[in-house]
């Protein structure tokens, strides 16, 4: 065992003396000291460089900071050893990081990820929570408590029975205070490098919150939003919702040897043990786990994505077959009762409170003369031959997260819309967005078409995945899934513009008309394709 010199000799350098003994590591113990002439002291402190070789471990005893400190560094640039000083009867983690020259005397307590720079001491009976950090040069007084994700200042002195809150740091990116206390309410305010904005979602206020990574480098972990509540006016609901079925994806997905972590979303839970934390305005805020080297599209590139696509949202279905949607809540009731959406188109035109109906009297001839079809779902769904199943109720191309890499659709998101629902409503609202080429705002009706290989390309990779789990009557209606979600969402658009643009956000006054026609074009067009389209279906089923 090495020899250990200690410099300074006074009532501390005999307290870290009689530590130093008790660790059973040293042979031979001798100190330094400019006043003291005990038998233990074998030189002045100027003398330290002449006894290096005989003593090649050495420490700073002394209570003054400063003094620490500075001996400290002096004896590190002689090329000493300079141990940590740890008593047996002190509790210490082993994450814990502990800095040359440091004293933990008797029965201090040190936890998790706590970090003490050079040269500190954590006095008899001092406790430093988890995750807080020690700079150089301090003192944890005895019996003194630093509290969690504390940060104690270079020459400090915490005095003896004090104890030390954490207090908020600044954090890059964060502009209010609302923003910054959701952070610390689900634990991340401590640790946070920065925040930025996130993603092109126009709902939810959304932000990526980044993380220092193993490695040292920051990381994207976790993404932050705050719920709209004007379209979500019930959060709680949402929320347990999304809770109840991303536990039972998890579960689903590790049955067959997959990567829950990577295959759905991961929620987390608030500090305090909720679903989500709601901030001082009353608004809600949601959190979860960010899935890396992953990428999501805003529209349709090629056939192969559609593809991807539909296997994805096929498989959320498959995964979910046996959770019971009765327990689901309707968060947006009605959200895809066609009938009732009729009902409402109805009410506004005979309101014409904007007089616009003069305007698009072609557009209503068609709702009514395709009134009929509005019922063809929801009736098959009273009479119990369609069943209820969980369902997304957004299967657009830019809810799911490709694989970066492979191109393979990974996870199904914003699942803000999930409710219980008919499996023919997802699967139509994914044709009506993604099989055809033309925006949903293109004016001009001779570049809108439906595109039956998108369709097929769509059909094929639904039924791949959920073909299994879906019951004949399901296969035989997918056809009409699609023309009555296309139908019914030209119907939304027509009826906001009846009622003067009370809900979908437009950028000119015929804006929802607009939309409204390329609907009805895609609804013309399917019906002329209805035949091709219902082969298809067979054709994989």
């Amino acid at each position: 065992m090495p020899n250990l010199l200690i410099l300074g000799a006074g009532g501390f350098g005999h307290m870290v003396y009689e530590s130093a003994m008790a660790t059973r590591q040293f042979d031979k113990i001798a100190m330094l000291d400019d006043a003291c002439k005990e038998s233990c002291v074998i030189g002045k402190l100027v003398d330290y460089k002449e006894f290096r070789k005989e003593y090649p471990c050495a420490v700073a005893a002394f209570g003054n900071n400063k003094m620490r400190l500075h001996w400290v560094k002096k004896l590190l640039e002689a090329d000493f050893v300079v141990p940590t000083i740890i008593h047996p009867s002190a509790v210490v983690s082993p994450s814990a990081e502990i800095g040359a020259g440091s004293f933990v005397m008797q029965r201090a307590v040190i936890n998790t990820h706590t970090k003490l720079g050079l040269a500190c001491l954590v006095n008899s009976g001092a406790i430093i929570d988890h995750d807080t950090v020690v700079d150089e040069g301090a003192h944890i007084g005895l019996g003194s408590v630093v509290k969690a994700n504390c940060h104690v200042e270079a020459h400090r002195k915490v005095e003896a029975g004090e104890v030390i809150f954490a207090r908020r740091r600044k954090i890059d990116g964060v502009d209010s205070r609302v923003l910054e206390d959701a952070l610390y309410a689900f634990g991340f305010g401590n640790q946070c490098s920065y925040v930025q904005p996130f993603g092109a979602g126009h709902i939810n206020e959304t932000y990526a919150v980044y993380m220092p990574g193993e490695n040292g480098e920051e990381e994207l972990s976790y993404v932050l939003q705050r719920i709209n509540t004007h379209v979500f006016k019930k959060p709680r609901e949402v929320m347990e919702n999304i809770f109840g079925v991303t536990e039972y994806l998890r579960q689903s997905i590790r049955a067959v040897g997959g990567d829950p972590d990577r295959e759905t979303l991961s929620y987390i839970k608030t500090k305090e043990g909720e679903n989500y934390y709601e901030d001082t305005d009353g608004l809600p805020w949601r959190c979860y786990n960010f899935i890396p080297d992953s990428v999501c599209y805003q529209s349709v590139e090629c056939l192969e994505q559609f593809y991807q696509s539909a296997r994805s949202f096929g498989r959320f279905l498959k995964q979910l077959d046996g959770y019971p949607a009765d327990t689901l809540y309707e968060t947006i009731p009605k959200f895809h009762d066609t009938e009732d959406r009729l009902k409402n188109f109805k009410q506004a035109l005979r309101r014409d409170v904007k007089n616009r109906a003069r305007t698009c009297k072609d557009e209503i001839q068609f709702v009514l003369d395709h009134a009929a079809d509005c019922s063809v779902l929801m009736s098959q769904l009273r009479a119990g031959t369609l069943p209820l199943r969980v369902t997304h109720n957004d299967t657009k191309l830019n809810n799911i997260l490709f694989d970066e890499n492979t191109g393979e659709g990974i996870c199904i998101i914003d699942l803000d819309t999930i409710m219980p629902g008919l499996a023919l409503n997802d699967f139509g609202d994914s044709i009506r967005f993604g099989a055809t080429h033309a925006a949903e705002d293109e004016p001009d009706l001779s570049k809108v078409h439906f595109e039956i290989d998108l369709f097929e390309a769509y059909t094929k990779g639904y039924l791949e995945s959920a073909g299994d789990v879906l019951t004949e009557n399901e296969k035989a209606n997918l056809a009409w899934g699609a023309k009555i979600l296309t139908l019914e969402c030209g119907i939304r658009f027509l009826t906001d513009y009846l009622q003067g643009d009370t809900y979908f956000k437009t950028q000119y006054p015929t804006h929802n008309l607009i939309r409204a026609r390329t609907q009805f074009k895609l609804v013309q067009d399917m019906e002329r394709q209805f035949d091709a389209m219902q082969a298809i279906v067979k054709k994989y089923s």
